[in-house]
């Protein structure tokens, strides 16, 4: 009988990607699905991007670069970091890979190995803890729940570290909850990990530009402990380039070098067309994504409003991405005759049947007892969903 490696059989599919598939089949069969549960922009790549790619390929740019992304391209990238976050990563520093997905990935492959521990503040985003079961990795998590803002603690920080502790990872803004660290946050928490010459910090700021706050923050951006972050970034989410399949990262040259020989081997480079639109985005007045994010921030109100109406939702402020992750508990174990609620994977599935919304489950995240809604829609999808889900909710007893 066929058989998988055990490394296969060992990963979970991703929720988010579940989740999306199973809308599109609804959908396909003629039913009014509103989907709240994608995590990207549903905006056009601006003009002057398409119009690099375009370029690029009627100037013939279609062969191999540098396994890492063309040198140009490298460079526009270290002023990048330079300009908007303050950080000082040379062109031999940075890595381009096939979104920042892959980034992650790499850092994680070639760091971790069979038995390393990983600290993984929850909620997480859905793939950091496959990819460090994919390296042989232990996730160690941290509960960080909404009376907090979903942000870790220093001291919850420090009493998770052990001999075993090789890295944290975590991101702001956070992909399930829109929170942001402050600069002070991030400077106690890189004080912390600054105790542990051996430990390093993967800080995933792929929404950078997707901030409600005063303005991002990198926690590399602190001299003493520069050299044990990893940045990850691209042009997904800031740039509403989710297809196009770029993501970067800048570290210390060793784990640079390493990551592009892994890459090697894997996929290369990624695409050299996809290269130089990423590369016309970098040399872009980081203001140009401005009614991008003003329109997310009137998207977020709006669905505050409504949700802060619904009895029983409990939610923070989010300060960034598009997301907003309510503590459902008070739904847990009612029900409208039919189906009873236990958890928000249960709850997730009623709204699916009945309201017609696909929302994400929390346990895809680190905690079930939320749910992940993605405001990247229009507002009046949004108003139509939140009607929807109140409706429904207003049906358990």
């Amino acid at each position: 009988m066929p058989s998988l490696a055990n490394r296969i059989n060992n990963l979970s599919e991703s929720q988010t990607i579940a989740m999306a598939r199973k809308s599109r089949e609804l959908k396909a069969q003629g039913i009014d699905i509103i989907n709240l549960s994608l995590g990207e922009p549903d905006f056009d790549t601006p003009q002057i991007i398409k119009d690099a790619a375009k370029q690029a390929i009627d100037e013939n740019f279609s062969h191999y670069t540098d396994v890492s992304g063309y040198l140009e391209l490298r460079e526009s990238i270290s002023k990048k970091f330079k300009r908007d976050n303050h950080l000082d990563y040379s062109a031999e520093q940075i890595v381009v890979s096939t979104g920042a997905k892959q980034s992650i990935a790499n850092v994680i492959l070639a760091m971790i190995n069979p038995g390393d521990e990983v600290i993984v503040p929850a909620p997480y985003w859905v793939s950091y803890i496959e990819l460090i079961k994919l390296a042989e990795g232990l996730p160690v998590i941290i509960k960080a729940g909404i009376e907090q803002d979903f942000k870790v603690t220093p001291t919850q920080l420090k009493s998770a570290i052990t001999t075993k502790t090789k890295m944290i990872i975590f991101s702001t803004p956070c992909n399930p909850t829109g929170s942001v660290y402050s600069r002070d946050e991030l400077k106690a928490i890189a004080e912390i990990v600054a105790e542990f010459p051996e430990l390093y910090i993967l800080s995933d700021e792929i929404y950078e530009h997707i901030n409600f706050a005063r303005g991002h923050e990198s926690i590399a951006q602190f001299d003493f402990i520069k050299d044990q972050v990893i940045t990850i970034n691209g042009v997904s989410k800031s740039f509403a380039m989710t297809g196009w399949r770029v993501g970067f990262m800048g570290a210390p040259v060793w784990i640079a070098k390493a990551c592009d020989k892994l890459q090697g081997q894997i996929t290369s480079n990624t695409s050299s067309i996809s290269q130089k639109a990423t590369q016309s985005a970098m040399e872009m007045n980081p203001q140009t994504t401005q009614p991008m994010r003003d329109e997310f921030k009137k998207r977020r109100d709006l669905a505050l409003d409504i949700m802060r109406q619904i009895p029983g939702l409990k939610t923070n402020t989010p300060q960034g991405a598009f997301y907003i992750f309510p503590d459902v508990t008070y739904y847990f174990g009612k029900s409208d005759s039919m189906t009873v609620i236990n958890n928000g994977t249960d709850l997730c599935s009623y709204l699916l049947d009945k309201a017609r919304v696909a929302l994400v489950p929390g346990s895809a995240f680190g905690d079930d007892n939320y749910v992940r809604l993605s405001y990247a829609t229009s507002q009046d999808k949004l108003t139509e969903a939140l009607r929807r889900i109140k409706k429904a909710l207003a049906d358990l007893k």
